[in-house]
């Protein structure tokens, strides 16, 4: 590995990620004199761990991933420097269009939806914003992302819950067809961010990172949807280019990667509301335990 290569590691690898990989696929990271190597978190690894182990430099996580471990009495944890979506970024995809999709329609029906912490927690909060009764809707745990496509592709589930581009690979693929977005039906929220320990962030290799990562999330917010599919596209072997152009078009006018680069209070608390009211944690933790200011300089 060269002497100035950064390690990144995403916990899932999506579209939705789009200012992330753009570092590195759009070359903003290269013109900083920076590699860099790109990987998924491992599973059953921890991405802290990873962190404090020394494995890795940036993390794409959550502010909420910080929040189980401080219930649990641990310190040494990584901190949230830089936002990189303020929209949830799951989108609910049928069986067949529906241009008249209202959320009350999931009750009484299936949906494959994602068990993990944070997206069902959204997923909820969403449905509870839109007046749907969470008990009136059956929900599939499937298992993984790759499973609960797989599960719905077999038949299972009036609806399937995934991060695009997956549910525009099924609309393209005449499996399904994407009736909603998440973002859509709930307020801005702290949805991913990026992680480093403190030390890592007092490093000259820091600042490089944040300002190649600043100028490429303004790209793939204001650039044509198809120049950054065609830019991102060895990163998503398999997928049609129109699905990821598709999918990276909705979230630019979701306006996931628009706001403030920092990790603003607001948006803090509205993530904490809705972890809150899932009961996913027990207690807020503050702001400052969790964020700190972009290492500009």
């Amino acid at each position: 590995m060269a002497k100035d290569a950064l390690r990144i590691l995403v916990s899932r690898h999506s579209a939705f990620y789009s200012p992330l990989i753009a570092t590195i696929a759009a070359s903003f990271l290269a013109r900083e004199g920076l590699e860099a190597t790109y990987a998924v978190l491992p599973k059953g690894r921890h991405a802290r761990h990873m962190i404090r182990d020394g494995e890795v430099d940036v993390v794409q996580a959550a502010v909420s991933s910080n929040w189980l471990p401080l219930e649990q009495g641990e310190s040494d944890l990584p901190v949230h420097f830089a936002q990189i979506n303020q929209r949830d970024g799951f989108f609910l995809a049928g069986q067949k269009p529906d241009p008249a999709f209202r959320w009350k329609k999931l009750e009484g029906a299936s949906l494959v939806a994602d068990h993990a912490g944070q997206p069902l927690a959204m997923l909820k909060y969403a449905a509870h914003s839109s007046g749907v009764d969470w008990n009136k809707i059956e929900c599939i745990d499937a298992g993984e992302p790759d499973q609960i496509d797989a599960a719905f592709r077999a038949g299972r589930g009036n609806y399937v819950h995934l991060q695009g581009p997956a549910p525009q690979q099924l609309e393209k693929e005449g499996i399904g067809s994407v009736v909603a977005a998440v973002g859509e039906a709930m307020p801005a929220v702290a949805f991913s961010s990026v992680m480093a320990s403190r030390e890592f962030l007092s490093t000259d290799g820091a600042r490089s990172f944040l300002r190649a990562y600043t100028e490429s999330r303004a790209w793939v917010q204001q650039a044509p949807a198809e120049e950054v599919a065609a830019t991102e596209a060895p990163f998503f072997p398999g997928i049609d280019g129109k699905a990821l152009a598709a999918a990276i078009a909705r979230y630019q006018a979701l306006g996931c990667w628009l706001g403030e680069l920092e990790i603003t209070r607001e948006h803090y608390q509205q993530s904490l509301t809705v972890f809150l009211h899932s009961g996913a944690i027990s207690r807020s933790h503050r702001y400052e335990e969790v964020v700190v200011p972009p290492p500009i300089g």
